[in-house]
């Protein structure tokens, strides 16, 4: 019996560790972040010449909300804050991972024990 009690003991503190590290994320996001330059269609305008010239950026952030596509433009400070919500919600799916493996250990170990 002691035996099956030190691994579990090792996967709990494993998942504490993952609860620790989850807490400290504030914002979290999916989707995508896209920075566009645009080409406005004005003949007389520089951005028709130089690629280097065109209108932008723009950042366009795409996401699923209640089961649709839909997109949003953003200002550079809305890019850089849903950036970082991006990379934590990247992060919590990393965790969750390891929470769920860690889990299944437990269980799988909890089945092979005599009441």
């Amino acid at each position: 019996m002691a035996r099956h009690q030190e691994p579990d003991a090792a996967s709990r503190r494993r998942i504490a560790k993952v609860l620790t590290e989850l807490v400290r994320l504030d914002l979290i996001c999916s989707g995508t972040l896209s920075r566009r330059t645009k080409v406005c269609g004005k003949p007389n305008c520089r951005c028709a010449a130089d690629p280097k010239a065109r209108h932008g950026p723009y950042y366009e952030w795409s996401r699923r909300e209640g089961g649709k596509l839909v997109h949003k433009i953003l200002s550079p400070e809305q890019a850089e804050e849903l950036e970082r919500a991006l990379r934590n919600h990247r992060e919590v799916q990393r965790l969750l991972e390891h929470w769920e493996r860690e889990s299944a250990a437990i269980i799988l170990r909890a089945g092979g024990r005599k009441s």
